[in-house]
């Protein structure tokens, strides 16, 4: 697998049509363009998948982020006409008593992609950069054994021949408020509320600084931290695409319709 690269580019769709066609007063991008726009990427993902299974290739594609930040959504929207055969979606729940006296690492590795499959973690063995250190779910030196050792489990899985690409969908304080109040409001999404969203939505300032350290740590040359602004989840979601497509060489794979990212949501962290 060669080094990932964020191709930026001006002549992405948003930037090519009239912004009155692309953008809403508040700066979010229309539904009607994001569909269109998307359903474009999404072919070119299907032909993706399709070169993953006809070549035994091995997909693994991590979303980490902060709290409502869109993770599973994005996740639904990436999977919508792949070949539910040959593709997962995994959420893995707190580590049962079993699980909580194996390696960090062993839950995951039993999840990984076979040949010809495409794997989505919705979180990862991130957790123990963020969620559990913020909260106390683990301790100072565990925290400090899962450095030493992230980036060298990584960097086996992608010598072994796993393409690996991790996302971190961010937004801002504000943002996080509102979706939580959205969600408070919404009977056929409160139940995803727990204490926990709250608690970590006060915790917004220590998640930042244990963000940017994961950044610094675990962002390499091999397997980069792609970072997206998702304040507008459709930017972020089409750029994820974007970034995805771009660095993986396909059969019949069109330029034209990926273009690039763009560099107002995608950042790099190597």
């Amino acid at each position: 697998m060669n080094a990932q690269t964020a191709q930026y580019s001006d002549q992405l769709a948003e930037y090519t049509k009239s912004p009155s066609k692309v953008f809403k007063e508040n700066g979010k991008l229309k539904g009607s363009f994001y569909e269109k726009t998307l359903y474009e990427l999404q072919h070119e993902l299907v032909k993706l998948q399709q070169w993953i299974i006809k070549n035994n290739k091995r997909l693994l594609v991590i979303f980490e982020g902060m709290d409502m930040g869109g993770k599973s959504s994005t996740i639904k929207e990436l999977t919508t006409y792949l070949n539910p055969r040959e593709t997962r979606s995994v959420a893995l729940p707190k580590p049962n008593s079993e699980e909580s006296g194996q390696w960090y690492f062993q839950r995951h590795i039993k999840q990984l992609p076979n040949a010809g499959e495409i794997v989505f973690f919705d979180r990862s063995w991130y957790n123990r950069a963020g969620i559990e250190q913020v909260f106390g779910f683990c301790t100072q030196e565990q925290h400090d054994l899962f450095y030493r050792q992230v980036n060298d489990v990584e960097k086996l899985l992608v010598d072994d021949g796993i393409m690996v690409f991790k996302f971190y969908l961010n937004i801002t304080k504000e943002t996080q408020a509102k979706r939580i109040k959205q969600r408070e409001k919404d009977p056929l999404k409160n139940w995803k509320l727990s204490d926990l969203d709250y608690k970590s939505h006060d915790a917004y300032g220590t998640y930042l600084k244990y963000r940017d350290k994961m950044f610094d740590l675990s962002g390499t040359l091999i397997v980069p931290w792609i970072e997206l602004q998702a304040d507008d989840k459709k930017r972020a979601r089409l750029n994820a695409l974007r970034f995805l497509l771009s660095n993986i060489s396909y059969e019949k794979k069109d330029m034209d319709v990926i273009r690039g990212v763009d560099e107002k949501i995608l950042t790099l962290h190597s």
